[in-house]
């Protein structure tokens, strides 16, 4: 007897976690979680659980690679050997690099650089828990990092993925979404100032659904926002407590 096929959303529009096709996973946002760091913050959505952390600005080693004009944001995103169910190989894999690079830009176009010329600003984004959703997880939780040590940007950065499963569209999609729908839409914005600053497509989408996808990405991506602003300000409510 054949298995029957894996049935991601019930007729009812309840998706395989339980969850309505526009609610965001349970979510929770620390910042200053590790002490030896300028700035860091730790992300947990869903069964995601991620820490960023900032060093800097700082003194450019070797220094003939620093610029006169602003800063260097170097950032790398990594998946401990025991994030993900089958053991992840140590180093660096190719899609950890690329991920790097799209998490850098992305906080590139915030972040005052030229405020910090000829130093480094150092970010570390590790993923100790995959389940979906890693990279914009990883950019929402740097960018408090960034916060956290300083740095004055722009704005914020808050992200998230809608996608298709089974012919319906979906925010934020847990890890078996991802691998068996149909589309998957990363999204990363500055919500002050309007801005998209990731978008990524793999799969396909027709004009109309990447226009309702866009708007559904907006509606997560304001409800994370609204978290990172307020963890920020519990955490300075707080030392502002201690000072009194």
């Amino acid at each position: 007897m054949k298995n029957e096929k894996l049935k991601l959303i019930s007729e009812e529009g309840i998706r395989i976690d339980g969850r309505k096709l526009e609610e965001l996973r349970p979510l929770r946002i620390e910042i200053g979680v590790l002490d030896k760091s300028d700035g860091s913050a730790y992300v947990e959505l869903g069964k995601t659980k991620i820490f960023a952390a900032v060093f800097g600005p700082r003194e450019v080693h070797p220094k003939h690679l620093a610029l006169p004009d602003r800063a260097i944001l170097n950032c790398r995103y990594h998946m401990t050997s025991f994030s993900v169910d089958e053991r992840k190989p140590l180093g660096m894999t190719r899609r950890e690099i690329e991920l790097s690079k799209v998490i850098r830009e992305a906080l590139e176009s915030v972040v005052f650089l030229e405020e910090f010329p000829r130093t480094s600003i150092d970010v570390y984004v590790e993923v100790i828990q995959a389940d979906g959703g890693t990279r914009t997880a990883g950019l929402t939780a740097a960018s408090l990092a960034l916060a956290e040590a300083g740095i004055p940007m722009a704005d914020l950065v808050a992200a998230v993925a809608v996608g298709k499963v089974e012919g319906h569209l979906v925010l934020d999609l847990c890890d078996i979404e991802d691998k068996y729908g149909e589309a998957d839409m990363p999204i990363a914005m500055a919500p002050r100032l309007n801005s998209i600053v990731l978008l990524q497509l793999n799969g396909r989408l027709t004009k109309e659904e990447f226009r309702k996808a866009l708007e559904l990405a907006k509606k997560g991506i304001m409800e994370i926002y609204q978290k990172q602003r307020d963890a920020l300000r519990k955490k300075y409510s707080e030392v502002s407590l201690m000072e009194v």
